[in-house]
């Protein structure tokens, strides 16, 4: 059995098909060697997402471990951002052009060195190098995203993509709690050898459980508008995760921010005239993927805030008037219903999303959000309190995430998924990133003294929740707004043709 070769323009209906294997048709269940291959890209997602959380409890006693400062030990969450904010884009477009199969092996491959450099490290210098070579990791997300929507049938690709989607929410949620237990009670290198080994098992998987369906985008790959891209979101992305120490009036973060704006400028320029695109800029600035993206960014926002406004909330002492003096366990604790939430609610979304549209189940999705926060910003008197809060605001980011991938499949050609689905990856790494920044400005600002230590008061968290809130709240009206032409094509359509 083959599937029938389709054209780049041809209907979204021809973007998932099963991939010629012998595997039941459409109108049968889930097949064992489907299965396979969602579980193969849903653990690479899950591993990749649980990069950019896994330090985060456990970077105080690196610190202490190496001799280092706490900003020289930031760098190894820097690295890993600013890595992969490039990787994204460029893998996408390598998936598009060389094919999706090979670039998902090559990320996987690079979590898995990059994992064993740290793994073997015993100074900060190779374990930032390490760490950097795991950002090229995060592409396996939009990677498999893409991948599975040429495989799998209609019927199933739906909840798979969703699953996928939500792995970069759900892997930051669930690393927090993994590593502050195994920070408290053994080695942190055990961390690295975990995504180690994931990262192998992911290559050996990929390998030998993924299919690609035949057809590629012809071009090549645009070097010179990836070295701009590069410098774009170094420019922008350095200053924002470094926005709390260096201020935001420094000359170093202004010069940098407005080297941010020249650079993207020149490169929209120069990839309007490019004959091979990195990123295809006459298709993403339409509507119905702009407007996606936008509102990817506002959901980014308020998913990181969540994780740096849980953790550090339930660890401070009862005397700031908020905190529980909780351990660092239990602060990593509290995320986790917040990761099951989304675990348990992608599968709901793909359902939602089939029956309303993509469009509405993310606005749904960000409105959750929303409202999980208002929970954060009233109840404060009880660890419960916090909990739930922290897990409807969880159980919005899995419904939205998982509704995303949807709404660029439809508006993308097929000849460019990767390359979109990398690009709205990035949007929300960039929302997330802005966040950290609002987050560490606020914190700093906004403090109460204790015992000669400066904490972040109950005011600042607050206003960081309400900013959260408005962000998902305007996430929402922005999803509304997609075009309408994106529903019709959500509509019931016959399954791809099988020969």
């Amino acid at each position: 059995m083959t599937v029938v070769n389709h054209s780049e323009d041809a209907p979204e209906e021809s973007r998932t098909a099963a991939d010629g294997d012998g595997r039941a048709g459409p109108g049968g269940g889930w097949q064992p060697a489907e299965i396979a291959a969602l579980a193969v890209v849903a653990l690479a997602g899950l591993l990749a997402s649980l990069t950019q959380s896994l330090l985060i409890p456990v970077l105080p006693k690196i610190t202490t471990d190496l001799g280092s400062s706490t900003g020289d030990v930031q760098w190894l969450l820097t690295s890993t951002l600013l890595v992969a904010s490039v990787a994204v884009p460029v893998a996408g477009r390598l998936g598009d052009l060389y094919g999706k199969k090979a670039a998902l092996i090559g990320s996987a491959a690079a979590l898995c060195v990059g994992s064993l450099v740290s793994a073997l490290s015993d100074s900060l210098v190779p374990m930032i190098v390490g760490r950097a070579i795991v950002g090229v990791s995060m592409a396996v997300i939009p990677l498999g995203i893409s991948l599975l929507s040429t495989m799998l049938p209609r019927a199933r690709a739906s909840a798979g993509i969703a699953l996928v989607s939500a792995m970069l929410g759900i892997g930051g949620a669930l690393g927090v709690p993994l590593a502050a237990w195994i920070g408290e009670h053994t080695d942190y290198h055990l961390l690295f050898w975990i995504c180690a080994a994931g990262g192998a098992l992911s290559v050996a998987g990929t390998w030998l459980l993924l299919t690609e369906p035949a057809g590629r985008s012809v071009g090549r790959l645009d070097v010179p508008g990836t070295v701009v891209l590069a410098g774009a979101l170094v420019c922008l992305l350095l200053p924002l995760s470094q926005a709390a120490g260096w201020g935001w009036s420094s000359p170093t973060t202004i010069g940098l921010l407005v080297a941010a704006v020249v650079l993207l400028v020149a490169f929209v320029l120069w990839e309007r005239r490019a004959s091979s695109p990195l990123v295809d800029v006459v298709v993403n600035s339409a509507p119905s993927l702009l407007l996606t993206n936008i509102a990817s960014t506002c959901v980014g926002f308020a998913l990181f805030a969540t994780l740096i406004g849980t953790a550090s909330y339930v660890e401070a002492p009862r005397a700031t008037g908020y905190g529980f003096g909780s351990s660092v366990v239990v602060g990593g604790l509290c995320l986790l219903p917040s990761g099951l939430a989304m675990l348990v609610l992608s599968p709901a979304s793909a359902a939602i999303t089939n029956r309303v549209g993509p469009k509405i189940t993310l606005a749904i999705g960000a409105t959750i959000v929303a409202a999980g926060f208002v929970v954060r910003i009233v109840l404060t008197g009880h660890l419960w309190e916090v909990i739930l809060g922290t897990s409807i605001a969880g159980a919005g980011t899995g419904i939205a995430y998982a509704a995303m991938p949807a709404l660029v499949n439809l508006a993308a050609p097929r000849s460019s998924l990767a390359a979109a689905n990398g690009l709205n990856t990035l949007f929300r790494s960039v929302g997330s990133s802005l966040a950290s920044a609002v987050g560490g400005t606020l914190f700093a600002s906004q403090v109460v003294v204790l015992a000669g230590q400066a904490m972040p008061s109950l005011h600042a968290y607050r206003v960081l929740f309400g900013i959260c809130a408005g962000a998902a709240l305007l996430g929402a009206l922005i999803a509304l707004t997609v075009p309408a032409a994106q529903e019709r094509e959500e509509a019931p359509r016959a399954e791809p043709a099988l020969a």
